[in-house]
């Protein structure tokens, strides 16, 4: 394979961050750098989002919503397997979690399918969220977010905080949120 044609691969030093976003991890930033110059578009989503939003001390992997085009996909794919990805299963939860990886080799059929992905690239953690029942589809997520300029060069579109929660639910319990309302009987004032 000829160099010009390899995939950007993550930088091991990231710019400096936009004044306002010094808070944020450097791993986040270097991710969110090589998925901007692989040209893949998504929308951010989980602890990053979170941290953007102005949670200083939200912590945890870049979690992304791609775009479900098929060229999206591939592009994810051949990037992914560039950085020699890795299944990631967390193990244990707070600071003394860890994580085992496992080889694996994702494919833009398997991205296609909707399933949630959690790889590790060297030192570096992504989410790939899936396509849950229930929660906002890209689109949705696009229409709602805000585009924030995280380092020179670097801007991304950040999930609405109603929506970041709703996949943070998903994340932590497995099922979509679900909302009622009661209507009963009327409450005496007295």
């Amino acid at each position: 394979m000829l160099l010009r044609h390899r995939p950007p691969g993550i930088e091991s030093v990231p710019p400096k961050p936009s004044k306002g976003f010094e808070h944020l991890d450097q791993r986040w930033i270097a991710v969110l750098r090589w998925l901007q110059a692989n040209r893949i578009e998504f929308v951010l989503v989980g602890a990053a989002a979170r941290a953007v939003r102005g949670e200083s001390d939200a912590h945890g992997p870049v979690a992304i919503v791609p775009s479900p085009y098929r060229r999206n996909f591939e592009r994810l794919a051949r990037a992914l397997l560039s950085a020699q990805a890795r299944l990631r299963v967390d193990t244990g939860e707070g600071d003394s979690a860890g994580a085992e990886t496992m080889p694996v080799k994702i494919t833009a059929e398997k991205l296609v399918r909707g399933q949630r992905w959690t790889v590790r690239c060297g030192a570096h953690d992504l989410d790939i969220e899936g396509r849950p029942e229930g929660v906002p589809r890209y689109q949705e997520l696009l229409y709602e977010a805000v585009r924030f300029e995280l380092a020179p060069e670097l801007a991304v579109e950040v999930a609405s905080p109603e929506d970041i929660e709703q996949y943070d639910h998903v994340r932590r319990t497995g099922e979509v949120p679900e909302f009622r309302v009661a209507r009963g009987a009327s409450v005496d004032p007295r």
